[in-house]
This record gives C-alpha cells, sequence and structure tokens, in this order.
C-alpha cells in the first residue's frame, strides 16, 4: 500500500515538473537556461561556473549567475564580492529583484548571490525556484542565465534541474564521483533527452572520451533510456593556478589566459555553445 502511494506521489511530482519545465520554456526571452550541477561534491563545479561566466562575458555576453547552493552559498566568494542583498531577501519579500541583481567587478557579469548558513524551508515544495527562474528569464536582459546548483541531488537541485533544457555536468575520475555522476544520470534519463558532461582534473581529452563512453555503455546494459544522449565536450587537467587563483578571489580563466587549463576551458565553452538551445 504505502509503496503504490510513493509511486503515485512520485508520478505527481514529475508530472508537475514537467508542467514547470513547460512554462519556463513559453517564457518568450533571448536568456538561454543553464544549469550546471555535479552529483558530487569538491569537483570544481562552482569555480568551473565561475569561470565559464567569465569567458562568455569575455565574448561579449551578458551573464547572470545565480548561485543555488542553498546553504552553503560560495559564488560571491569566487566573484570577490560582499552581497548587499541575497536569492533570500527576494524569496522573503525584503527586496525586489533589481536589488539583487548584483554587479560584479567583471564586464558583463551579474550575481543573485545565495547566503551561507540559511536553513530554507518554506514553501520547500511549491516551486519557489522555478518562480525566480521565470522572473529573471522574463527580464530578457542577458544572454545567459548560469544556475549553479548544489552538490547531490537533493530536493532543491532536482527542482532546477527539472526546468532546464540544458544540463551541464561537471566530475572528476574519481570512483565516487562517476558513481554520482551515472546516478544523475538514471535520474535525468526519465525526463530529459540529454546531458552534457565535462571532466576537472583530468589528464587528457581521451581519458575523459573513453570514460564517458564506459558510462553510457553501463547506462545500455541496465536499459537507461535509450533517446537518452550524453555528450562529452572536454577536459580540463590539474593545474595549481586553479587553486592558487581561488584563495586569491580571483579567476584563472582571467589571470593565466594563456595557460592550458584555461585554454581547455576555452575549448569546452565553445563546444557547449553549439549545443545550447
Amino acid at each position: 500500500m504505502f509503496n503504490s502511494i510513493s509511486t503515485q506521489a512520485h508520478k505527481l511530482i514529475n508530472l508537475a515538473s514537467r508542467k514547470e519545465e513547460s512554462s519556463i520554456s513559453s517564457v518568450k526571452s533571448r536568456t538561454k537556461l543553464l544549469t550546471i550541477t555535479s552529483g558530487k561534491g569538491g569537483v570544481g563545479k562552482s569555480t568551473f561556473s565561475a569561470n565559464i561566466a567569465y569567458v562568455l562575458a569575455s565574448k561579449g555576453y551578458k551573464v547572470a549567475i545565480l548561485d543555488a547552493d542553498i546553504g552553503l552559498a560560495n559564488m560571491q566568494v569566487l566573484l570577490d564580492l560582499k552581497p548587499s542583498a541575497t536569492l533570500f531577501d527576494y524569496i522573503e519579500g525584503k527586496a525586489k529583484l533589481e536589488r539583487v541583481l548584483l554587479k560584479t567587478k567583471y564586464e558583463n557579469i551579474t550575481l543573485i548571490a545565495g547566503k551561507s548558513g540559511y536553513q530554507y524551508s518554506k514553501n520547500n515544495s511549491s516551486f519557489v525556484f522555478t518562480r525566480i527562474v521565470k522572473d529573471l528569464l522574463a527580464l530578457n536582459r542577458f544572454d545567459f542565465l548560469l544556475i549553479d546548483t548544489g552538490a547531490g541531488l537533493n530536493e532543491y537541485v532536482k527542482e532546477f534541474l527539472a526546468i532546464s533544457p540544458n544540463i551541464l555536468a561537471i566530475t572528476t575520475t574519481d570512483p565516487s564521483a562517476l558513481t554520482d555522476v551515472y546516478a544523475l544520470m538514471k535520474m535525468l534519463s526519465k525526463d530529459k533527452s540529454k546531458l552534457t558532461l565535462c571532466y576537472n582534473h583530468t589528464q587528457n581529452y581521451k581519458i575523459g572520451e573513453s570514460i564517458t563512453n564506459s558510462l553510457v555503455s553501463l547506462a545500455k546494459k541496465n536499459r537507461l533510456n535509450n533517446n537518452f544522449m550524453v555528450e562529452y565536450i572536454g577536459n580540463v587537467s590539474t593545474s595549481k593556478c586553479i587553486p592558487t587563483t581561488g584563495r586569491l578571489r580571483k579567476l584563472f580563466t582571467k589571470e593565466f589566459k594563456n595557460d592550458q587549463v584555461s585554454k581547455e576551458l576555452n575549448q569546452i565553452i565553445n563546444a557547449l555553445l553549439k549545443t545550447i538551445i
């Protein structure tokens, strides 16, 4: 009896999620929505998000970053910014949307900051984050809205994934990270058509390609949705300049433009721009 109820509830949640995704796509906006996720923490997701934003901004695109790591926000640290208002001030009606659109020191980059240590529970199942994304898209002000999710697959992360037509997963070759990415693939394959994948701390392109092929083979063996596609778009090698710039609240793609890792991330972004819808 309980299993039957749980299954029915899961179907209702999925149905609601699809309706919310449909409502997102109905918003007339030039802004492309990209959700950046990882499954496992500590793989460099937020560092990637900040540097992806910088590279896109350097190409002339107007970029907004929504720090969606609920309770563990650190994007303001990476962008060296002390937020005057956060996403939750808007959620709680303490600030209008314009006030939480924070200018950064980087041209063309706007931050919607999270709040570290914040315990959010109110309306956690009422698609409040979906409505915020819709509000940001409706501004029609940005070329890209990047959503930097938290680690894992909690309900907040699932909501952001459900509404996004473009999902980029960051992982490493660590077995636990790959296990989490496979769990992400299993979940997304039920309702999505594609996951874009790239690797951090990975020596060369071929290694990432080989591991991705193994993940896809495992998915086929376990009979995941045959129409679900995993698209591998590149790797970033291990480099001391990445943690160094992070500790200094700087971006490695700005400080080390000609370094191999910056070139590798640029290649990832060029590939991403060809696939994003």
